[in-house]
């Protein structure tokens, strides 16, 4: 068993806090928000090592990346995209290629933006897309 902190969240409007928090729990809404978004791998990564396969063996279309080549091609496609911190960015490319995957994924992370992710976004109208856009602060599109 876990013998880590036990948190627990409250299915409060907003992310309400909990007006007492359950014993034995800490309250999410009190500890996570001041934690910073900070990743640090469970076991140090080897650059050099296979990193992304895209497309079957044969494939005209196969792409294989280390996971240094990833990181690069990503940054370097952020810089053409002109994305940065801050940017947020609305895909509707499949996750199938790597123009996808880049667009959609890497290339806003590799930059220190964010990804808006939209379920069914070619079936919103016109209208429905440009609100979703307003109210997400979308910065750039891929569709």
């Amino acid at each position: 068993a876990c013998g880590g902190e036990r948190v627990a969240l409250a299915l409060r409007p907003l992310g309400g806090r909990f007006p007492a928090a359950p014993a034995g729990f800490a309250d999410y809404a009190v500890e996570v928000p001041g934690q910073g978004d900070r990743f640090a791998p469970y076991a140090p990564v080897d650059p050099e090592a296979p990193g992304l396969v895209i497309g079957g063996d044969g494939s005209s279309s196969r792409t294989e990346l280390t996971w240094a080549g990833l990181v690069g091609r990503a940054r370097a496609d952020a810089g053409v995209r002109g994305l940065g911190p801050g940017s947020r960015v609305l895909s509707g490319l499949a996750y199938d290629t790597w123009e996808g995957l880049s667009a959609g994924l890497f290339a806003p992370l590799a930059a220190g933006g964010s990804v808006v992710l939209c379920r069914n976004l070619g079936e919103l109208s016109a209208q429905s897309l440009e609100k979703r856009v307003e109210s997400e602060r979308v910065t750039d599109r891929a569709v």
